[in-house]
């Protein structure tokens, strides 16, 4: 039987995968037709499409911000978009794909080799932007489990003390330093998991070695998430053209090329090359890190300001990641001050809808509305930023500002009240690990009242207006 297929993914694989994932499965039953997604979630591939739905499907629609391996429907109608695209215009998506007008895709250039009507957004073909921006977020989608297993069981051992793992001071726990070493393992191999993964999405398994060569230099140079920016990058492009070059070879020597030829290219050069650009590199980066570190203590509130604005302007999306990392490198640098305000800034959103559709529950919300702000309770308790997406996408002109500015308040209170986080994810699962745990929540929920009150107070006065325009 005919159908279309869907695949979703962001960079976390939390969220706007499965909301995407609803959102098409709705249209495709509301329109009539039948979809099968595929979702790429921060637990795999789940629902996997088969050669089978290959052969019976009528169309394709990517909906990712990470590779999902494209290229096995070449030569099908595909159209490739942002997975925010799957979630707010699941239904442009699927009439695109029934009338015919999803373009062919032809390899990695994906040419569109049917005209697409104007009126039938989003065109399929990628920017060179869109493209770097879905190598990024691989290397980030991959990185992530690293950062957050490594990072919190860190930070658990200083439950026993700031000096637990060092044997030589009076609070050593050797449960504790086992701790810090296991997560010390996990952390540390970030950056070339991120670099390997940047590689991977552009020039695939040859590029991955190349590019996690790459990212261990980028460590011990010092060059850090920018030399792994930059080593990921050379290492897919650069297997990429060596493996277009080493086409020319003939099919017996198909083995000795990808087992030995391609890695030692990628590795030679790659390597070279990082430990030539490692420490201008690291020069850079110590510069940003100085300049951080002394805006941090110098002005806490502007600090605050463009953070606490930067997590809620796009609830996970690149924006909001940028704060992530840098939080995350400078955690791993012993900064744990950055994190806490970062930490502040996602988990806000997700509280002011909690706290607003309690607070003016019938007077400004819906039961489906109040039934998700009970939800926001806690995805808000475990830093799930994008718990707020929903309520953002209907009203985003007014909602999102509010969201910046309550994770702005929370940021620079947090800051100023010198708050350290060294976990990387977890919410309020982490507060043991938090030197001031009440204040820090007392911090966070500030921010998301100011914030509910003014949502509340939008949408009483967007009831009151619709009701004035019903009666006329």
């Amino acid at each position: 039987m005919k159908k279309i297929l869907a695949i979703t993914g962001c960079p976390t694989g939390i969220a706007h995968t499965y909301m995407a994932e609803e959102a098409l499965k709705s249209a495709a039953k509301k329109i009539g037709v039948e979809i099968k997604v595929e979702t790429n979630g921060a637990g795999g591939i789940d629902n996997a499409i088969t050669d089978e739905d290959i052969a019976n499907a009528i169309g394709v629609i990517i909906a990712a911000d990470k590779d999902v391996n494209p290229d096995r429907f070449n030569g099908l109608p595909v159209i490739e978009v942002p997975v925010k695209d799957g979630i707010h215009k699941a239904v442009m998506l699927i009439e695109q794909i029934i009338s015919g007008n999803a373009p062919l895709r032809n390899g990695a250039t994906n040419n569109t080799q049917k005209s697409v009507p104007s009126n039938q957004q989003p065109v399929t073909q990628e920017s060179i932007g869109r493209q770097i921006y879905k190598h990024l977020m691989s290397g980030v989608s991959n990185m992530l489990p690293f950062v957050v297993a490594g990072g919190v069981l860190i930070a658990l051992s200083f439950l026993w003390g700031i000096y637990s793992a060092d044997e030589t001071n009076a609070q050593y726990n050797q449960f504790a330093a086992l701790l810090m070493k296991i997560g010390g393992q996990a952390f540390g191999i970030m950056v070339p998991i991120f670099t390997g993964f940047i590689a991977y999405s552009i020039g695939g398994r040859p590029g991955l070695v190349a590019g996690f060569v790459g990212g261990l230099i980028a460590n011990i140079t010092g060059a850090g998430f920018l030399g792994g920016i930059i080593a990921g990058f050379a290492a897919g492009y650069l297997m990429l053209y060596v493996k277009k070059w080493l086409d020319r070879l003939p099919r017996s020597f198909e083995g000795l090329k990808s087992i030995f030829i391609m890695p030692l290219i990628g590795v030679f050069v790659i390597g070279a090359g990082m430990f030539l650009l490692g420490d201008p590199i690291a020069a850079v980066n110590h510069a940003m890190k100085s300049f951080l570190e002394s805006l941090q203590s110098a002005n806490p509130v502007l600090l605050g300001i463009v953070i606490g604005a930067m997590c809620s302007f796009d609830f996970g999306g690149p924006v909001n990641k940028a704060a992530y990392v840098t939080g995350t490198m400078l955690l791993g640098e012993g900064n744990f001050y950055f994190m806490a305000g970062v930490s502040a800034a996602c988990i806000v959103p997700p509280f002011v809808i909690a706290f607003s559709t309690t607070i003016f529950r019938g007077k400004a919300f819906t039961e489906e509305e109040r039934a998700a702000g009970i939800v926001n309770y806690i995805l808000g308790a475990t830093h799930i930023t994008e718990g707020a997406i929903p309520f953002a996408a209907k009203d985003p002109l007014r909602v999102i500002p509010v969201m910046m500015l309550s994770s702005a308040i929370a940021s620079v209170l947090t800051f100023l009240s010198h708050i350290q986080v060294p976990a990387p994810h977890g919410g309020f699962l982490v507060l043991p690990l938090v030197n001031k745990p009440f204040l820090w929540v007392a911090c966070i929920f500030t921010g998301a009242l100011v914030g509910a009150i003014l949502l509340g107070l939008i949408r009483i006065h967007q009831n009151r207006q619709l009701t004035i325009n019903n009666t006329i």
